[in-house]
């Protein structure tokens, strides 16, 4: 069975997505000062180890948005060829960039995915659809990427009538830049 793991990128106080310029969700600029090679590192070992990503619809749009028009290194190049399933309630919408929409039934979708033969799948992001999947016990493993710093506002990851989940601690790494990077297992 594949494996399927969770990349989030969080603040300390949970924050997944915060207020950007325009007022809008989505912005995480609040990233990019942390980012080092340890941090590339990191990311490239996950992906590289993946053959599909599992994206919500508004974390697969600003997605398609983006790295599409680029190329030219490694991990760009493998994160466009990678096939992508997307998790969306509007049944009309046609994808691109390798994608295809999941099932009616998430839950289903994602189960039978997860039986198929390949490599492990990622879900960068998505946090509605992480909170669909959670009660299910279908993310195998939460990397969590914890920022230093508050941001007071925004979406967060975990919100309030979440059911209990405990996770065993599989790893825990610090950068020189102060991120902390903490991989969880749901067994």
């Amino acid at each position: 069975m594949r494996t399927l793991k969770l990349i989030e990128y969080v603040t300390l106080d949970g924050v997944v997505e915060d207020p950007g310029p325009s007022g809008g969700f989505k912005y995480r600029g609040w990233t990019i000062p942390y980012w080092n090679e340890e941090m590339a590192e990191a990311q490239s070992k996950e992906l590289f180890a993946s053959d599909a990503l599992l994206l919500g619809r508004v974390t697969y749009e600003d997605f398609v948005a983006a790295w599409p028009l680029r190329s030219g290194d490694a991990f760009t190049d493998k994160i466009n060829s990678m096939k992508k399933f997307v998790a969306t309630h509007n049944r009309e919408r046609s994808l691109t960039w390798n994608a295809e929409l999941l099932g009616d039934d998430v839950i289903e979708a994602v189960k039978n995915l997860k039986k198929k033969s390949g490599s492990d799948i990622l879900i960068y992001g998505s946090p509605t659809l992480v909170r669909a999947l959670m009660p299910h016990r279908l993310i195998d493993e939460y990397h969590l990427i914890v920022y230093p710093l508050i941001l007071g506002q925004g979406k967060r990851l975990f919100q309030d009538g979440i059911e209990k989940l405990e996770l065993k601690l599989l790893s825990t790494k610090r950068t020189t830049k102060g991120v902390t990077l903490l991989t969880y297992t749901n067994d």
